[in-house]
Formats: C-alpha cells, structure tokens, sequence
C-alpha cells in the first residue's frame, strides 16, 4: 500500500513540473511593446517573453533618432505607476517623427524599435471666465430647490412637534 502511495505521489508531482516550468523558465528576452504616449515621451510595456509579466525592475534604455538627424539618449526609462512592467519617459522627443530603440540589459538582452510620431503637449482649456451675467444669476433664488427642501423640513419638524404636545394633553 506505502509503495502504490509512493507512486501516485510522485505521479502528481511529475505531471504538476512540466505545468509550472514555463513560469521558472524566464530567462532570455523580454517582449517589449514601445509607443508614444501622445506627446514628446515614450512608454513601454515589458513582459517576459512566454507573456509573464515582470517581478523586477529591470533598467530599460531608450535612444530615439528623428527623421532631421537630431539624436535623444540613451537615457534610462522609470518605471511608471500604471503597474508592473510598464515605464514611462517623460517628456524627452520634440514634435516630429522618430525612429526608438529600447534595449533591455544582460541577461535579457532585448531590443525593440519603432516609428513614433511626437506631438506638442495640448493644455487643459482654460476655465471659462464668470462674468458678470452669472455672478448675478448666482442669487438665493437661483438655489430655490434647496430653500424648499429645507422649508419642507421645518414644517414636517413642526408638525409632529405639534401632534407630540397634543397627544401628551389630558
């Protein structure tokens, strides 16, 4: 019976190996996925190469050429707060189209490179100017829904004040 146990055991065991060798196995590349981030930065999204994300920080390196020849880097990526694997540039690229490269180091060893299309950052619009027509429409009566509530309140309030006095009469 012990030797039968024995042998089932380390059946499961054998058969659950192969299954979780994938997540073992993460060296060599990294699949990095690299675009402008709608302004003059770049951001990458990195990954292992079997799709598991990253459980280190590892020190990407980006290098951008634009299509007039002026050169950006290598300058190191952060990491970024939107989780892990993803980095983020910040502002390094002037409005045009650039060639970027990302490198990751030993042992990884990955490159990715892409055309992105840098764009000058758009502000916020500005909040649009109270003028005088507003401040004045902003009277007690413009807030009446407010006063009738409160209103309503009061007189409900009063009403089961004056029930609880005449109840309490002999």
């Amino acid at each position: 019976m012990r030797r039968t146990g024995a042998a089932v055991l380390t059946g499961l065991v054998l058969a659950l190996v192969p299954a979780a060798g994938p997540a073992w196995a993460h060296e060599g590349k990294l699949k990095l996925e690299v675009a402008g981030d709608g302004a003059t930065g770049v951001t990458v999204q990195a990954k292992h190469a079997d799709g598991h994300r990253l459980e280190a920080v590892v020190r990407l390196v980006v290098s951008a050429t634009a299509a007039d020849g002026q050169a950006v880097g290598p300058v190191q990526l952060e990491p970024a707060g939107e989780g892990q694997g993803f980095y983020a540039s910040g502002p390094i690229l002037t409005p045009g189209d650039w060639r970027v490269t990302v490198r990751a180091p030993a042992p990884y060893t990955s490159e990715a490179t892409v055309a992105v299309r840098a764009k000058a950052a758009q502000a916020a619009p500005a909040p649009a100017a109270r003028g005088g027509e507003q401040a004045a429409a902003d009277t007690w009566w413009s807030r009446w829904p407010w006063a009738l509530g409160i209103l309503a309140v009061v007189i409900g309030a009063a009403t089961l004040s004056a029930r609880a006095v005449r109840r309490r009469q002999p």
